[in-house]
């Protein structure tokens, strides 16, 4: 590092490289009602440098209200939220988007922006400073590992709902914040596409980045994260490696469905999967539900 790059660097507060294991996110006892109704109830998270953390959990247990509390975008009624040493809302926007990138479950664009344009959107954050040296080297790898360079010069808002998912993706990833906070990346791919895209977050934990996923595929989930932390009427009912977390009990519990917790015959990898009676039939004969209260998520 140069002189000059170590005086922008203290001016503009960019952050450098954690070391692996180490927090760049975390929630403590964090709370928040939204409309009235209690949709996060004292929920502890840690995102960590150098992992994979996927939280799971039924359709309204607050995972997208989480992951927005955590990326800044939802104040909490109680608790605490802190990005490297700070409190969140002691950065900057600017400053905030060094240290997250956050992909939404829908990302609607209203203007004819090419993709490739989108996507260079991403490197707004380093305008002005040195990396700003490297933004077309950024942007092409970016369009590389979602799979749209052949899309760059196409209008966003031509492509199908997968093709704009990557490319959303894409922009986060140029954005090359420390963590990634993805709500839902895989939902409108191929199967094909799911497991490039998964592995490209292993591959960014690989190189030290915290990768947070909120992810309904258990099967996904147990393959491609480090911790599991599933999320149930807005409170982290469990949390550790996949193994540990995913049992046939907890799960048939927490989604109110008979589920089965297997190992592949031949790798021993978690597959999670619902119990059926038969081909083409299900086990509606659900157990009954033992928390009353509702939670809600945007």
């Amino acid at each position: 590092m140069t002189v000059l790059d170590g005086l922008w660097r203290r001016r503009a507060r960019v952050p450098e490289q954690s070391p692996e294991g180490a927090v760049v996110i975390e929630a403590r006892d964090v709370s928040l009602s939204l409309g009235g109704a209690p949709v996060l109830r004292g929920v502890d998270l840690a995102v960590r440098a150098g992992e994979v953390l996927a939280v799971v959990g039924p359709n309204g247990a607050g995972k997208s209200t989480l992951l927005g509390v955590l990326a800044g975008d939802h104040p909490p009624d109680s608790g605490t939220v802190t990005v490297g040493d700070a409190p969140l809302y002691s950065w900057s926007a600017a400053e905030l988007a060094l240290r997250r990138g956050v992909l939404l479950q829908r990302v609607d664009i209203s203007f004819p922006f090419t993709v490739g344009q989108v996507v260079r959107m991403g490197r707004a954050p380093w305008a002005g400073t040195p990396a700003e040296d490297w933004d077309d080297e950024v942007v092409a790898a970016a369009l590389a590992e979602t799979d749209v360079a052949a899309f760059a010069d196409r209008v966003y808002t031509s492509l199908s709902g997968g093709e704009r998912s990557r490319a959303a993706l894409a922009r986060v990833l140029a954005q090359e914040p420390a963590a990634l906070l993805l709500d839902e990346p895989t939902a409108s791919l191929d199967i094909g596409h799911q497991e490039r895209i998964l592995a490209m977050a292993r591959g960014r934990a690989g190189r030290g980045d915290a990768v947070l996923l909120v992810l309904h595929d258990l099967g996904l989930a147990a393959a491609y994260a480090d911790t599991l932390a599933v999320l149930s009427a807005g409170q982290v009912i469990a949390t550790g490696p996949p193994a540990e977390v995913l049992t046939a009990e907890r799960l048939t519990e927490v989604y109110q469905y008979p589920i089965e917790v297997l190992r592949h015959p031949r790798t021993g990898a978690v597959l999670v999967v619902p119990r059926r009676d038969g081909p083409g039939t299900a086990n509606l004969a659900a157990p009954a539900a033992t928390n009353t209260t509702a939670a809600s998520t945007i």
